[in-house]
């Protein structure tokens, strides 16, 4: 009886304890816009595993390919230019041990070729671009493409000057604010508001824990995407996780416990695209889009458009309400209120 009365205890505290965070997180202010294009194929870098990553040749082979969406990263060199580039220090990109925040643009070395595809060891990207290109050149390049911005650093001017291009060239609607940290993600919605933004670590694990506990459908939900990591993928790339069966098992356990397919439905009744990143494979392309993905973030565009013409892809957007864990059915919300 005791060890039944000090279940009942921490169930009932830990119902409580979600009960505060809805209620904290549903203060934080208004919900943030949704993403005007879907995104079945984003393009990783670029597509880092047909052309250098982050280059403008792999941007112009992307879009070549068909991606509704390209995926790029941005840092801010001395002289204060956005730079697309993924590392801040240089010596796997360029083989040369420097720090692009010391250096001034125009110093800024070439990329190496080939290259090795991060998320695919032991395959290499060739080019015949090895530039960095400022942000300002792929806005003009590709006026209307949508883009996901990966802001690397805490750096408020990054931040800003981001923002301003973004308005200077109109085009919010188009543009994702992306970041896995949450204090960097304030920032740049305080920076510009009407650009959508995806969900840090920490926002992420606290829906997870309201999804679990039966509260998500009252958590006001501002974030556009969940962009998370295809579970399976862990066992086959740098991740620092067991090789082997081990590994596999940590991947299928992680996908049990986050990837869940009524939560993934969930989101997407609510507006919010679901990517999972970094598939590759063909084989993975199937896992992501069965799980209930959106779309996927892929190094290889031209491997996931003919998948996608050969009958792959997202189910249809759910528009029935989803269960709740305990398989009770909700409300429908009603449009604009998630």
């Amino acid at each position: 009886m005791a060890a039944l009365a000090l279940g009942v205890a921490l169930g009932g505290g830990l119902v409580a304890l979600g009960g505060v965070l809805v209620a904290k997180l549903a203060r934080r202010g208004p919900e943030g816009p949704r993403l005007q294009r879907e995104a079945r194929a984003v393009a990783h870098r670029g597509g880092a595993g047909e052309r250098i990553e982050n280059t403008l040749e792999a941007f112009e082979n992307a879009v070549a390919e068909g991606s509704d969406w390209l995926e790029l990263d941005v840092r801010r060199t001395r002289d204060g230019v956005v730079v697309v580039s993924h590392d801040r220090e240089l010596s796997r990109q360029c083989g040369r041990h420097l720090d692009i925040g010391q250096l001034d643009y125009q110093d800024l070395p070439p990329y190496q070729s080939p290259l090795e595809v991060t998320f695919s060891p032991g395959h290499f990207s060739q080019g015949c671009d090895h530039r960095f290109p400022r942000l300002v050149e792929i806005f003009e390049r590709f006026p209307r493409q949508p883009i996901s911005i990966e802001i690397k650093d805490d750096d408020d001017d990054l931040i800003n000057d981001v923002a301003a291009l973004v308005r200077r060239f109109d085009r919010a609607p188009i543009t994702l604010w992306a970041s896995f940290r949450e204090r960097i993600l304030r920032k740049c919605r305080r920076a510009h508001p009407q650009m959508p933004f995806c969900f840090s670590l920490e926002r992420g694990l606290l829906t997870l824990l309201c999804w679990y506990l039966g509260l998500l459908p009252l958590l006001r939900l501002g974030e556009a995407a969940l962009l998370f990591p295809l579970p399976s993928i862990i066992n086959r790339t740098y991740f620092p996780v067991p090789k082997g069966p081990a590994g596999h098992v940590l991947s299928r356990v992680t996908q049990s416990l986050v990837l869940r397919p009524s939560l993934l439905r969930h989101l997407r009744s609510r507006g919010i695209q679901v990517w999972l990143w970094v598939v590759n494979e063909e084989r993975d392309f199937a896992e992501a889009f069965g799980l209930g993905a959106t779309g996927v973030i892929t190094d290889y565009p031209g491997r996931l458009r003919k998948f996608l013409e050969g009958g792959g892809g997202p189910s249809p957007t759910p528009r029935d309400p989803s269960p709740t864990p305990g398989g009770e059915t909700l409300p429908r919300e009603k449009k604009g209120r998630d």
